[in-house]
């Protein structure tokens, strides 16, 4: 079990070790790629179809790129909305006609969502096709992926140092 590997790192490191999240992946038919970058980062990627090469590939280009999401129809509503929003905005005062720049606004997201999705961002290794055509050349799809990094999301304390010796000297 889980509880049971932890144990064993503990007695062998000597140092306390907490498992903070715990991601799960795969099932029937599912293909399922690690990756593990210099034991910060840590990546599945998971395919219906393909092979467990491919995936692993793709999960070391989320590795190195860090898509926000796997595929455009992950990405939020809200967030897409609020894209729109600030794109509008910008284009606003170009002068232009409102369907004018409702194309600019819809071209602008359109690039933003290559951007932050994995299918649309060109693959790190080879820098010629896509992910999405690498997966759909190798007859599978991308059903996602799970990113963790090591201590991501601890908050850390921060201190103010003029404010503690200010404090300290007011006492003494």
């Amino acid at each position: 079990t889980l509880e049971e590997s932890r144990q064993a790192m503990v007695a062998k490191i000597g140092e306390n070790i907490q498992v903070r999240r715990v991601e799960a992946r795969g099932g029937a038919g599912k293909v399922i790629g690690p990756y593990v970058h210099l034991g910060k980062i840590g990546v599945l990627v998971e395919l219906e179809g393909g092979n467990e090469e491919l995936a692993t590939d793709i999960a070391m280009h989320v590795a190195a790129m860090n898509p926000a999401y796997a595929t455009p129809e992950e990405v939020p509503e809200a967030e897409l909305a609020k894209e729109r929003e600030i794109l509008l905005a910008q284009v606003a005062d170009s002068g232009k006609p409102p369907e004018i720049m409702e194309k600019m606004v819809e071209g602008r997201l359109r690039k933003r969502l290559e951007e932050i999705c994995l299918v649309s961002q060109l693959f790190v290794k080879t820098n010629d096709k896509t992910v999405g055509k690498l997966v759909e050349e190798a007859g599978a799809k991308m059903i996602g992926f799970t990113r963790i990094v090591v201590g991501e999301g601890i908050e850390k304390k921060e201190d103010d140092f003029a404010a503690e010796v200010a404090k300290m000297a007011a006492g003494s």
